[in-house]
């Protein structure tokens, strides 16, 4: 990780290999895979100071659909994100309320969908049930948001889209191929602006 900044940019990614070419834009963090790791992380780095001005979580992610727009090194900024393996309602009827709705994050056109669990999605049945809501779908977005949004810090979700989530071939092969063009995609459009 570079020396972090007061009020500058953090990166936060899952995994060293998604860091390559990051660290020249700003400070990098790696979490580790999961929610649980990146919020700790997160909240950890937060705790220790200095404060970030705002949060980057770039990373990898499977597309839902079989859509040219959602097509493997297509990079997208995530408009809405949202836990997929939490029992909301349930929650919600035990609770009053539910403590982790969808978070909404980019407003910008062409801005899509993200769903956000502790399970690699590698087969058609589940990738199916998730795109009814989501176009991609991760394991670390929603818990560094949820962080962000209660330090009171703006966020920002970059992902590429690195395989299909089952939709063809082995999603996890076809992941841990792609991670290293995915990471030069990521640092070029982080770079860009």
């Amino acid at each position: 990780m570079g020396t972090p900044r007061p009020g500058g940019d953090l990166i936060v990614v899952a995994v060293p290999a998604e860091a390559a070419g990051l660290a020249e834009l700003a400070p990098v963090l790696v979490t580790g895979v999961g929610r649980l790791a990146a919020a700790a992380a997160l909240a950890g780095h937060l705790g220790r100071g200095p404060r970030p001005g705002r949060i980057l979580n770039a990373g990898t992610a499977g597309a839902l659909r079989d859509d040219p727009g959602l097509a493997p090194g297509t990079v997208h900024r995530i408009g809405q994100v949202r836990l997929h393996d939490y029992p909301h309602a349930v929650i919600a009827d035990l609770a009053g309320a539910d403590p982790h709705p969808p978070l909404r994050l980019d407003p910008a056109p062409g801005a899509v969908r993200l769903a956000t669990g502790d399970a690699f999605v590698a087969d058609p049945a589940t990738r199916a049930r998730l795109a009814r809501g989501a176009d991609l779908v991760d394991m670390e977005g929603y818990a560094v948001a949820w962080i962000a949004a209660r330090a009171g810090i703006p966020a920002r979700l970059v992902k590429v889209v690195s395989d299909t989530a089952g939709g063809g071939g082995d999603a996890a092969a076809a992941w841990a191929a792609a991670v290293p063009r995915c990471a030069g995609l990521l640092a070029g459009h982080l770079g860009a602006g």
